[in-house]
């Protein structure tokens, strides 16, 4: 199996404790570290856009997506959670493929340290758990219906 990551350079020090999370936990479940395929794109915006042309390849079994975006002064915030969410689900529909979100949507860069394998939670840990899972069900539902 192989495993997409997209991974937002914003904020890049919490999305590099994300992707070591989510690699580790990969490879702790039996993935090969060369099943792998990492892009890092500048801004959680610019993840939708990577994942669907890696979706549209027909060589992943999911994508995993992180990145972090922080609240801050104005709407930037809510504009750029919507797309990035919209964006990452629209792919997983169009091309039947598991997008697993991993972009922390948080209040303050303490809370995305929290999350990103700090006292809280971690999300990459997570969302690898959650494409495994989903590569399986989809697996499964693939072999019923060839039965049927």
């Amino acid at each position: 199996m192989k495993i997409a990551i997209v991974v937002s350079r914003f904020n890049e020090a919490v999305n590099q404790r994300l992707l070591n999370s989510t690699v580790a936990r990969l490879e702790e479940k039996g993935v090969i570290r060369a099943n792998l395929d990492i892009r890092w794109v500048p801004g959680a915006v610019e993840i939708p856009l990577v994942a669907k042309k890696m979706a549209k390849t027909g060589h992943y079994s999911a994508i995993i997506v992180l990145g972090t975006v922080i609240r801050g002064q104005t709407d930037h915030y809510e504009y750029v959670c919507q797309q990035v969410s919209y964006g990452c689900q629209k792919v997983a529909l169009e091309h039947e493929i598991p997008v697993i979100f991993g972009v922390l949507t948080v209040n303050n860069r303490q809370q995305a340290l929290a999350r990103s394998g700090g006292d809280h939670s971690d999300k990459g840990h997570a969302c690898a758990d959650a494409a495994l899972e989903m590569i399986e069900v989809l697996a499964k539902e693939s072999l019923e219906t060839a039965l049927v």
